[in-house]
């Protein structure tokens, strides 16, 4: 049984490349309809109900976000499409939401295919677009929430309660300060990339710890966390951490 699909970008280019890229790579999926306008798109959505939708973010009279908003149970799993943003794709990640560069790349496009469908097939699209809706609105980057995949499957949390991501052999240990620790299958990489900012900081190839749970810095190069976790702050790093935990 074939994906039924839907492609809303205002770049009629853009779509025509797509639905290329979509029929010589993609053939379990069913292009059921397609349109350059966001509001015609949101009737298509009610009318067809797809189970797919390839969402351009950037269209002059209402973005991709806007769109996403205007529907009122929006349980379709999104592939959302973009020139670099760095803002857009970060809120993205957060929701564990697929999304595509532009100009899009076929390998790229099979993979955001492939997890979808498997997206599909969980059921968990109602609640990751909740989650990106509620975090377009949320100012605070520590009241947002991300999405962690984990072996029982997708844990929405809190970005205010992580203390620390611990990397070890390809996974990463999530320490929180009211619940218990989650070990997940993405890399410390993935969550170095998800978190570091102002808010993060990566004291270790290993560590990756929340600012806000610091509780004290000791002089032989340990940081003291919320529920004493101490983790060592690499001799590389230790300069540069210093001079933005004096500021």
């Amino acid at each position: 049984m074939k994906i039924k699909t839907i492609i809303i970008d205002d770049e009629p280019k853009a779509i025509a490349i797509l639905k290329n890229k979509i029929e010589r790579f993609c053939p379990n999926l069913e292009i059921i309809a397609e349109t350059q306008d966001p509001n015609i798109g949101i009737t298509l959505i009610k009318d067809l109900k797809p189970q797919l939708i390839f969402l351009d973010i950037a269209m002059p009279e209402m973005n991709g976000f806007d769109l996403l908003e205007k529907i009122e149970k929006p349980n379709f799993e999104i592939i959302f499409a973009t020139a670099f943003d760095n803002f857009a794709i970060k809120a993205i990640n957060h929701c564990a939401i697929g999304y595509l560069v532009k100009p899009i790349d076929n390998e790229d496009l099979t993979t955001a295919v492939k997890n979808a469908i498997k997206n599909i097939e969980d059921k968990t699209a109602l609640e990751k677009n909740k989650l990106l809706i509620e975090n377009l609105g949320v100012r605070t980057f520590q009241k947002k929430k991300i999405v962690i995949p984990c072996q029982e499957g997708l844990e929405f949390v809190e970005i205010s309660d992580i203390i620390c991501c611990e990397g070890t052999s390809g996974y990463t240990t999530i320490h929180f300060n009211n619940r218990k620790s989650i070990l997940s299958s993405h890399s410390i990489g993935h969550f170095i990339q998800l978190l570091v900012g102002k808010e993060f900081y990566q004291i270790h190839k290993s560590h990756l710890i929340n600012m806000s749970h610091i509780e004290k810095y000791l002089n032989e190069g340990y940081v003291i966390l919320t529920n004493n976790y101490k983790l060592p702050v690499s001799r590389n790093r230790r300069q540069d951490f210093l001079n933005i935990i004096k500021i």
